[in-house]
């Protein structure tokens, strides 16, 4: 088996929780709630051989599928664990890591990765303590032992449309804004375009699938999202937090404030959780979430801390607190370059979103 760092941290999750036998929430700046946690019944994942179910009981994991039931005794996985975070660390790149996949194939654990259709990369029984009941989750994994993860993959998908409004380009013009280089390129077109005159107001998203998708979830979305993609590529402010924070502050929508409403705030809360928990740009949004539990997160430290929906207000304060907004590539998804349709001239500028840790 082959895979980098986010790979294995799949498997890494479950040798932990299996060990750990619960699993810890976390607050808003990934820190473990000693108080908060959930003890484990058993993990469920699917397998090309179909699903396979690690039963907790007491100190043993009973591992159950289509093949013979095994009994492997809780501190193996905790074992295990310790050895492949250690693997894990040392590593760069895409590597195998062939006592570990000699353990996995002896559980029955033949693959690396969950389902890339779906958002929920395991899936886990827990006993809920407060309301007294077990429930069956889904939750999608993102780990910190490797390069930062995304929360919202950036594609066509993903292009915001502007107007530019006040001026006329020649097609020479045209020609020397998009010839602007370097790192700051887009910003920097941008700046000369304003500096000659122009102004820019959002049209539409290039499609309509994400478009759908960002009014099911509020009328007002894409130009929410919209103010905070064009402060990002206009300024230097990065993170949703202070995108946000400088957006509401200048109100470009004109709700009515004087009761200091979080209206810009709220609705980007709602719009992260959707994206963590199921909606994809590509794809009609019906509202139903995949990841029904939420997510996981391997921490640097080898900590596995869960950010439950039952406390959405965590949860929605965990994305809040560590995204970022960033640049794709702007050849593979085509924006960031001035152009005329019908002597109107637009620009395009990308929604990529990546957690900050």
């Amino acid at each position: 088996m082959n895979g980098n760092k986010g790979d294995w941290s799949e498997i890494y999750a479950l040798l932990k929780l299996l060990g750990d036998k619960k699993v810890f929430a976390g607050d808003a700046n990934l820190n473990k709630i000693e108080s908060l946690f959930y003890p484990i019944i058993k993990i469920i994942r699917e397998e090309s051989g179909g699903n396979f179910e690690y039963e907790i009981d007491g100190d043993i994991v009973m591992v159950s599928g289509d093949k013979e039931t095994l009994h492997v005794p809780v501190k193996t996985f905790s074992s295990e664990a310790f050895k492949l975070l250690k693997e894990i660390k040392n590593a760069n790149g895409v590597f195998s890591i062939p006592e570990t996949e000699a353990f996995m194939n002896s559980i029955y654990c033949t693959s690396l990765k969950g389902n890339s259709s779906s958002k929920t990369d395991i899936r886990i029984v827990i006993h809920d303590q407060v309301i007294n009941q077990s429930a069956d989750l889904g939750f999608s994994i993102k780990s910190q032992l490797g390069s930062n993860s995304t929360l919202l993959n950036a594609g066509k998908t993903t292009n915001f449309v502007f107007k530019v409004n006040n001026i006329h380009f020649s097609y020479s013009d045209i020609l020397r804004i998009n010839s602007i280089e370097g790192k700051r390129k887009i910003m920097d077109r941008l700046l000369q375009i304003k500096n000659e005159g122009g102004y820019f107001s959002f049209q539409t998203l290039e499609q309509n699938i994400f478009k759908n998708n960002l009014v099911l979830i509020d009328s007002l979305l894409p130009n929410i999202l919209s103010e905070m993609v064009f402060l990002f590529y206009t300024s230097n402010l990065n993170t949703i937090k202070d995108l946000c924070t400088e957006v509401d502050n200048r109100n470009p929508l004109n709700y009515d404030n004087q009761f200091s409403h979080n209206y810009y705030n709220y609705k980007i809360k709602r719009f992260l959780t959707d994206v963590a928990l199921g909606m994809m740009p590509s794809k009609v949004w019906t509202g139903k979430y995949d990841a029904t539990g939420g997510y996981l997160i391997v921490k640097s430290d080898g900590d596995v801390l869960c950010y439950h929906v039952y406390n959405r207000n965590k949860f929605e304060d965990y994305l809040f607190d560590n995204t970022k907004l960033e640049t794709a590539s702007s050849s593979r998804h085509e924006f960031g370059e001035l152009y005329s349709i019908n002597g109107e001239f637009y620009f395009k500028l990308n929604l990529q979103i990546r957690f900050i840790s």
